[in-house]
């Protein structure tokens, strides 16, 4: 089975908005759906468990029925940091699935994942036992010396940037996440750092460009752009 946990516990204080920016309005429809609807038509996702911001989830579940996510398993409340909220997620989905079925863990504001990009971080955790969707760094890095300047360029072929969804056996991280206890480590940043923090290997996965994360007001309307362009490409 393949269970997907969607990380939508975010305040968006970066959107400078209101309201959190996974509810935000796109087009008539909340970005929290879309990225939803990635996994429903998914033939391969068997469940859906969404990490909620408090007091938005009987709107959630509202936005479920009326865009018909049915795989909709629950709504559960984040924890103080992504670490915590993503264990939340993970121990909803023990109650009801085994240590050998696949989690992927996902970014609520990342709508534009493809069916392709989702198979292929399944197809890389059943072959490794984990996998992290990367996408390769095609710009200059600088490594920052201080505030005002840099001395150093990082070699950027030896950069992958990481995104989600990020996959393992639900055995395997919830394990990972009680060694991450016993160890102090309470604030990582994400499940692939999680690992990396703890001597294990990361697997790769495919990703792209177009598998964008919604953090500023920018991002939003190169969201409407590919959303354009996919529905330009539907009526083709």
């Amino acid at each position: 089975m393949n269970i997907a946990i969607i990380i939508a516990g975010g305040s968006g204080q970066r959107m400078g908005q209101d309201i959190p920016k996974q509810f935000l309005n796109v087009d008539d429809k909340p970005v929290i759906v879309y990225t939803m609807e990635a996994f429903q038509r998914h033939p391969n996702i068997d469940g859906i468990v969404v990490v909620c911001i408090d007091g938005w989830h009987e709107i959630l579940k509202s936005y479920a029925k009326q865009f018909n996510i049915t795989k909709l398993i629950d709504v559960v409340s984040g924890g103080n940091c992504g670490q915590a909220s993503i264990k939340n997620g993970l121990m909803r989905v023990k109650e009801e699935f085994n240590d050998d079925d696949i989690v992927l863990i996902h970014d609520a504001i990342r709508p534009m994942v493809s069916e392709e990009i989702i198979s292929d971080n399944i197809a890389k955790c059943k072959l490794y036992g984990n996998a992290t969707v990367v996408a390769p760094c095609t710009t200059v890095v600088l490594e920052k010396t201080d505030d005002t300047y840099s001395t150093n360029i990082v070699d950027r072929d030896k950069l992958y940037l990481t995104q989600t969804p990020q996959a393992f056996k639900l055995g395997d991280i919830l394990s990972a996440h009680e060694e991450a206890k016993q160890k102090g480590i309470t604030n990582s940043v994400a499940s692939c750092s999680l690992y990396v923090e703890l001597g294990r290997k990361v697997y790769y996965s495919i990703g792209s460009e177009t598998n964008i994360k919604l953090t500023r007001p920018g991002d939003i309307q190169i969201f409407k752009a590919l959303l354009n362009t996919k529905k330009t490409d539907w009526m083709k």
